[in-house]
């Protein structure tokens, strides 16, 4: 495979989650065809993107393998910027002494003014936030997670309205194939109740708040207990139908980063174009 086909493997994976699978393919393309400023920085992104101590250590050990030959690389340096301006300056503090640093060697390839400048400030543009846009930036990727798996679920229910038919995916398509998953999961005469839930997922959400209530206070009332928070039980099939739903979702995420990977993997030796 060329340079520019692995960096299109790497690319794909790192989009769709796949990080493990886009290191395996940086380090295949350093493999086959020796080091390259290109893959060694998706190799550093794809390690740092775990957000993990060990990873960071080998996101830097790759980053600082190719400045090591592309001392003025934009990509390496700006990558390395990242992944040091996130460091802890307590458990970390020569990764974050670094920054003033790269900032002077990034600044002679791309310097004030300049239309790469510009492009450093865009990749940048996080550093330096203080405490309540993290919040915000949390609030707003958590309301995103939660639209996404609204919107799952209503693809689901629709699915399910059309008879439960396995639905046809390519095998990229990932807001179908996440589907496919959830029919499947949820196929089976024992999980009838489950597609009922999700069929008529607000129904169900309003008809158990009302019966958690009222048996509470049925409990109550008889004197049995003095306070109950049995009646919460039901609620059990609607958060099992949850589960399904993002299990669904992982599982096909997982489906469409081995389709990828497999796609990228048959691609002729002059490469593939990433499929939209």
């Amino acid at each position: 495979m060329t340079r520019d086909a692995y960096a299109d493997r790497c690319e794909d994976l790192f989009a769709l989650g796949g990080f493990t699978e886009a290191r395996k393919a940086a380090e295949a393309g350093l493999a086959e065809l020796g080091p390259d400023p290109v893959l060694y920085r998706w190799l550093g992104l794809a390690h740092a993107a775990e957000d993990d101590d060990d990873h960071d250590a080998d996101a830097e050990a790759a980053y600082e393998a190719g400045l090591a030959q592309w001392p003025d690389d934009l990509g390496l340096l700006v990558s390395y910027l990242e992944l040091c301006l996130r460091a802890d300056t307590w458990s970390y503090p020569g990764r974050a002494a670094r920054v003033e640093r790269l900032k002077e060697r990034i600044a002679v390839p791309a310097p004030a003014g300049s239309p790469e400048a510009a492009r450093v400030d865009a990749a940048l543009g996080w550093a330096g936030r203080g405490y309540w846009q993290d919040v915000r930036q949390r609030t707003a990727a958590a309301t995103a997670d939660r639209a996404a798996s609204t919107s799952h679920a209503d693809d689901v229910a629709e699915a399910l309205a059309r008879g439960g038919g396995r639905v046809p995916a390519h095998p990229e398509d990932l807001r179908a194939v996440e589907v496919a998953a959830a029919l499947e999961l949820l196929d089976g005469p024992g999980r009838a109740p489950l597609r009922l839930v999700v069929r008529h997922r607000a129904a169900a959400y309003a008809t158990a708040l009302l019966l958690a209530i009222a048996t509470n206070k049925a409990l109550v009332l008889s004197g049995a207990v003095s306070y109950s928070v049995w009646g919460w039980i039901w609620f059990v099939p609607l958060l099992l139908a949850e589960s399904r739903l993002r299990q669904a979702r992982r599982l096909a995420r997982e489906r469409v980063i081995a389709a990828t990977a497999a796609r990228h993997a048959a691609a002729p030796e002059a490469g593939q174009a990433p499929a939209g």
